[in-house]
């Protein structure tokens, strides 16, 4: 039974490409395999598929999978230089998907030419304006989107990094003057 469903499990990784680990869930002499971590009842086995070869690990303990969304909302899981990071990385992620939809709108005007030629219309013909208008606002709501996002992680990142600096000015306020001559009494 256990070499069936071993079959199985192996037939099935190949369609499972796209899910790189699977866990292998042991319960007395029933085996599931699962996509998630197996139920704290069951005995575990993590089964990573890379590159054409299986590897079984036994890993009794469930995983805890960590959000990366949670990760980068919750401040104190990633260092400052890494937020700033990861922020600057979206920031440039959302800038080249503007360009890509600048690129998929010059396309669109394109196709909107060649069908109006084809159908041998004026460049005034108020159906073919009212498909460029249309496709025009289209992506300019996307890339508004995009911009808008773009200005709040700048506001974000501009906040981070003033954070600290308005630290440092509070502690040298909160510091007597070393400079400033000491009366001292005999």
């Amino acid at each position: 039974m256990g070499k069936l469903l071993l079959a199985i499990a192996l037939l099935l990784l190949p369609a499972l490409s796209q899910a790189s680990s699977i866990y292998k869930c042991i319960k007395d002499d029933k085996v599931v395999f699962s996509q998630t971590s197996c139920p704290k009842e069951f005995k575990q086995h993590h089964i990573q598929y890379q590159l054409g070869i299986a590897t079984e690990t036994d890993s009794d303990k469930p995983k805890e999978e960590v959000d990366p969304l949670q990760a980068l909302l919750n401040k104190r899981t990633l260092s400052q230089e890494k937020l700033l990071q990861l922020i600057d990385a979206e920031i440039y992620r959302l800038k080249q998907e503007n360009s890509y939809y600048e690129i998929l709108r010059a396309s669109e005007k394109q196709k909107l030419d060649r069908k109006r030629y084809w159908q041998e219309q004026a460049k005034d013909d108020p159906e073919f304006l009212a498909k460029l208008d249309e496709m025009n606002r289209y992506f300019d709501g996307l890339i508004k989107l995009n911009d808008d996002a773009v200005f709040m992680l700048k506001r974000h990142k501009l906040r981070i990094t003033q954070t600290p600096e308005r630290e440092e000015l509070r502690e040298q306020k909160e510091q007597p003057d070393r400079g400033a001559p000491q009366v001292v009494q005999h």
